[in-house]
């Protein structure tokens, strides 16, 4: 016999199976205890207990029982089925199984055994608490516990712990059980201004206002800063605590535009399963035995791509800027996301890093340059023009402070940062042929990258000639990201463009990328990206290594302010440096060496 009861609908479905009777005295097709046994069973996994306990010799201590062990309980189903009925002269002893379900996959099943006794030619359940389960014992019901399981570490790439569980208090206010509710705030945000100083008396009290009558979180603290403010605001009237446990970053100053958007990304990931047990508990509370325990699983930590060090390095190259500054790292060989670090002036304005749309400058001649290598148009070692100006339908393009070189290889005139070698390039190309070299570089490619919202940059094709001209030195309508110029670096570096991952393990979709760009268009880009650091307008990064990249000032607004970019590889990292409103390239390289310097 099995029946079962779920709510909020009550179903009972009892099966009724003539199971042969074993031991002394069979009453060969007598079924009669048979019977008694499986709809007492029937009855009570029903969660009927006025009829199971109208089968008992003890109604109404068997109901309180009953109703007291499903009350604690509170099962979605209980299925039972008699197993084994023996029969003695005038009693009968029933083994049953019964199976709780408590729900959230929490199951408890479990052998017990009830003794019928005839009473007045019908079959009654001797009612002892046993009948219920084993170990129960008189004066005693059954409770059930849950274990939460221990929240799971996010780690960096090198095992470094980025957030950790730990412990939170919540501080709450109920305005309606102070006395002095104003007198309350006060001493409130007194106590906690140095924690937070946006907390205020005005503030508690408005925003308590509006919750409805429920007790307002004033605050979440850190343990370590609760146990700080304690003495000041446990007695309170009108506050309480609770507490919980959060992962929180191990430093609050590690990638602060980043971190809470990871967060909620491995939020299930690190929950674990949760364990629990049930238990005796006698009538003054106490608990007793243990029946049943089920402990909690952790989960594994998990692994972001992003590296502590290299993070730490980026923060601190750009930390004393005091514009809006911004580095993004990319491991070439993985699509890793090494870093993105932001100084506070950009963290105010949002996750510029990865979303901000700004000219490339200069540091766009690298897709120029690989376009003209792949087209035909010019070899690194092509004789090109690389005037002070150039005019192009009425519009003067000049190279910075107008210098000229004559006539150079298209490998110095990149090094040197010939715009007028550039634009006159890129006049040559169609309308769109810059837009589909830089889609097979990544730039403009969408990403689906779990942990952050991403854009590479847009190159809409340019049918005037100026401002084809003009996107040839990253000017024109030409943007991109400091994420989408590493993307550009990276897939230099590697010859692939990458699929960018902050989280290990969760994968990352991206549209179409274009044709890959051949090793023989890549190596003399390579090379001449080397040369800017060699001898071109990156020597201050000599001291750091094999560094390749394109530096770039970049024009807007009105063009009398510049962005100052540093874009490039060493090894098997790839960068873009972006200093906003700085006026040249120049600070840019600089940030960039101290990045470099910390790696090592």
């Amino acid at each position: 016999m099995r029946a079962s009861l779920r709510h909020p609908t009550v179903l009972l479905v009892a099966v009724l199976t003539a199971l042969p009777l074993t031991g002394c005295g069979l009453f060969g097709s007598d079924t009669e205890p048979q019977d008694a046994a499986n709809q007492f069973v029937a009855a009570f996994a029903g969660g009927d207990t006025a009829s199971a306990s109208a089968q008992t010799d003890s109604a109404e201590s068997a109901k309180a029982l009953m109703d007291k062990v499903r009350g604690a309980l509170k099962p979605s189903t209980v299925t039972a089925q008699v197993s084994k009925v023996e029969q003695a002269e005038g009693t009968a002893k029933v083994t049953y199984q019964i199976t709780w379900d408590l729900g959230r996959a929490r199951l408890w099943a479990y052998d017990s055994t009830f003794e019928l006794r005839r009473h007045d030619d019908a079959w009654k359940v001797h009612w002892e608490p046993t009948v219920l389960h084993p170990k129960l014992a008189a004066q005693q019901t059954l409770a059930v516990q849950d274990a939460d399981a221990q929240l799971a570490p996010v780690l960096d790439r090198d095992g470094e712990p980025v957030l950790q569980p730990e412990k939170v208090v919540s501080v709450l206010f109920e305005p309606a059980k102070a006395p002095d509710a104003n007198a309350v705030a006060g001493e409130l945000a007194k106590a906690l201004s140095g924690i937070d100083a946006t907390i205020t008396a005005a503030s508690i009290l408005d925003s308590a206002s509006k919750t409805n009558g429920q007790p307002y979180q004033v605050v979440a603290l850190r343990d370590a800063d609760y146990q700080k403010v304690r003495s000041l605001i446990y007695d309170l009237p009108g506050v309480r605590f609770t507490t919980s446990s959060r992962l929180l970053a191990v430093d609050r100053k590690f990638a602060p535009t980043l971190l809470p958007n990871l967060r909620k990304v491995v939020e299930e990931q690190v929950q674990g399963k949760s364990g629990w047990r049930v238990y005796t508990v006698d009538s003054a509370g106490a608990e007793g035995e243990e029946l049943f325990a089920k402990a909690a699983e952790p989960a594994k930590a998990v692994q972001l791509a992003l590296s502590k060090k290299a993070q730490n390095a980026a923060q601190a190259a750009i930390a004393g800027e005091a514009t809006p500054s911004m580095i993004v790292a990319i491991q070439p060989s993985t699509g890793e996301v090494l870093a993105v670090a932001q100084n506070d002036p950009a963290d105010k304005e949002g996750a510029l890093a990865l979303t901000g749309r700004y000219p490339p400058g200069s540091t766009f001649k690298i897709v120029t340059a690989a376009e003209a290598i792949s087209s035909g148009k010019a070899t690194a070692e092509t004789p090109l023009g690389c005037p002070g100006t150039t005019v192009i339908d009425g519009r003067e393009i000049p190279n910075s402070g107008k210098f000229d070189k004559g006539v150079i290889p298209l490998r110095s005139a990149f090094a040197f940062s010939c715009n007028t070698t550039f634009a006159t390039l890129a006049l040559a190309m169609g309308p769109d042929d810059l837009t589909q070299m830089a889609k097979r570089l990544g730039l403009g490619v969408d990403y689906v990258v779990a942990g952050s919202t991403t854009i590479t940059g847009s190159v809409p094709p340019a049918s005037g000639k100026t401002e084809r001209a003009e996107d040839g030195f990253g000017q024109g309508k030409v943007v991109a990201s400091p994420f989408g110029m590493a993307v550009v670096a990276a897939t230099v570096a590697s010859g692939a463009v990458p699929k960018p991952v902050l989280v290990r393990g969760v994968e990352t979709k991206s549209d179409a990328a274009g044709d890959p760009v051949p090793g023989t268009v890549l190596d003399p880009v390579r090379a001449m990206m080397a040369e800017v650091v060699a001898s071109g307008t990156a020597t201050a990064l000599k001291p750091y290594g094999d560094v390749r990249g394109k530096t770039g000032t970049a024009q807007f607004g009105d063009g009398t302010h510049s962005h100052g970019w540093f874009v490039g590889y060493r090894g098997d990292v790839a960068f873009a440096v972006l200093l906003t409103d700085v006026g040249q390239s120049g600070t840019a390289v600089q940030a960039a060496g101290r990045f470099l310097a910390a790696l090592g």
